[in-house]
């Protein structure tokens, strides 16, 4: 009885607000907002039932009725870059939303690490007085931020709450330090308007920003849906994993399918006691954004786990194969930022720097290096570990001093500190004691010691030839 109650207040409440509802675009369609150029786009937001709604946009009218729900959308063709412009929103009531630009789109999450703001960057010894300065000159008006709130719910929103407002001191002290940085750079090198979604939660593994859908089709893990019981005993009625999918579902869902370039993202940290499961949870969160918001394989670009005394190489491992499996992705690699002691790395600016290299490469076609070197290859002979790599940009370099970093084994897999030494585009490695070497790793440990680099100045990832 109680149910058919609520079902009851339910549809009253719906039938109310459609009786007095006003034709209203979703959040992100505000005054103020960053269209994506060169991309159809998909406006959309609530009406009354059958209300008929036309969106005007720089010379587009599109017409549509709204469906028993209320909802309605519809789709405006491609245009070019510019600003500001007037989008009018017409239904039984108008609405005249001003100060619009078209540019490039980017979706900025993850965990603490990408939440970190620029503000907190004054706590921090080892780039305090950067972050200070570039706040009090974070003043461009065509660098528009939205901060999505942090809130988890059990099933996917359609509406999410949130402004628009352009990069000030004020704006940016407290949004995401790598994505300002990152929308910085980007705004420099393609001279456009630019946008940047945040949505960030700290301490949260992937599991929670995937939907329940695209977890229940990946074999091996439809498990974090239902895991069993504490202690092997018989189940009590299903409970899901706490918070499995929360985040996609109030933070990641609502976004779509507003149109975007591409994402970034830095997370990981809270994964790192599984990095196996993460070698196929990482790929599937990629797939399922994309599949979810209907643009294709779009840019998504993400940044490896920094060193800390925590996090293990296998981490980095996972993060390494997710992207060489999975296609418009580049990994920013960040060895020579870590922090042994500090989860929270303060140099936020050359991470947001690496990541709009990458984008400047994969999301915009230049021909650029954006990558440090990557293993290719294993030969092995005469007591000697050759390896050769992709990525060179321009040539191999010991950055600081003789080239470290790098471990050896034979058959025993008994790994001990080598000697290492760049000849041509080759890492050469050897040991004595390890005549017939049959392995070689490199930056595997928690906190690796390594200095190989290339040429363009990014570093070589982290690696083992002996993947198991």
């Amino acid at each position: 009885m109680h149910g058919k109650k609520l079902l009851i207040a339910a549809a009253w409440c719906a039938a109310a607000w459609n009786v007095r509802a006003a034709v209203q675009p979703h959040a992100l369609f505000t005054e103020g907002a960053v269209l994506q150029r060169g991309v159809n786009l998909p406006v959309w937001g609530r009406a009354k039932s059958g209300e008929t709604v036309t969106v005007e946009f720089r010379g587009q009218t599109a017409t549509a009725v709204a469906n028993p729900q209320g909802d309605w959308k519809v789709t405006l063709n491609k245009t070019e870059a510019g600003g500001p412009f007037t989008m009018v929103i017409r239904g039984e009531n108008t609405l005249t939303l001003t100060n619009l630009c078209v540019g490039e789109v980017w979706v900025c999450s993850g965990q603490s690490n990408m939440e970190f703001a620029m503000a907190r960057l004054g706590g921090w010894k080892t780039g305090a007085a950067t972050g200070q300065k570039d706040l009090q000159k974070a003043n461009d008006p065509e660098l528009r931020l939205f901060t999505v709130p942090r809130q988890g719910v059990p099933e996917p929103r359609r509406e999410v709450t949130g402004q628009w407002s352009a990069c000030t001191s004020q704006s940016a002290a407290n949004f995401s330090a790598v994505g300002y940085y990152f929308g910085r750079d980007l705004r420099r090198a393609l001279q456009v308007p630019v946008g940047l979604i945040s949505a960030n939660v700290g301490g949260t593994p992937a599991e929670k920003w995937i939907s329940r859908r695209a977890l229940a089709a990946t074999p091996g893990l439809a498990e974090l849906l239902d895991p069993p019981p504490a202690g092997g005993g018989p189940k009590k009625g299903k409970k899901s994993a706490s918070g499995v999918t929360t985040l996609y579902n109030a933070m990641i869902a609502p976004l779509q399918p507003f149109a975007i370039k591409g994402a970034i993202w830095y997370q990981g940290e809270s994964n790192n006691k599984n990095p196996l499961q993460y070698q196929t949870l990482f790929p599937a969160m990629i797939k399922c954004w994309r599949d979810e918001w209907g643009q294709g394989a779009f840019p998504f670009l993400f940044v490896q786990i920094a060193p800390h005394k925590a996090m293990s190489p296998e981490i980095r491992e996972a993060q390494l194969l997710s992207w060489q499996k999975t296609p418009q992705t580049a990994m920013v690699v960040i060895t020579d930022h870590g922090a042994a002691g500090n989860i929270h790395p303060a140099a936020k600016e050359p991470v947001g720097a690496r990541l709009a290299l990458a984008a400047c490469a994969i999301a915009y076609g230049e021909k650029i290096e954006y990558s440090g070197p990557v293993f290719k290859q294993l030969q092995v002979g005469d007591g000697r570990a050759v390896l050769t790599f992709e990525h060179l940009g321009g040539g191999l370099v010991a950055r600081g001093g003789a080239l470290k970093g790098f471990t050896i084994a034979g058959a025993d897999k008994h790994f001990v500190a080598a000697e290492a030494a760049i000849e041509d585009d080759t890492v050469v490695v050897r040991h004595a004691q390890v005549p017939a070497p049959v392995a070689v790793r490199y930056g595997w440990a928690n906190v690796p010691d390594v200095n190989l680099f290339n040429q363009a100045g990014l570093p070589a990832t982290p690696f083992r030839t002996d993947v198991e």
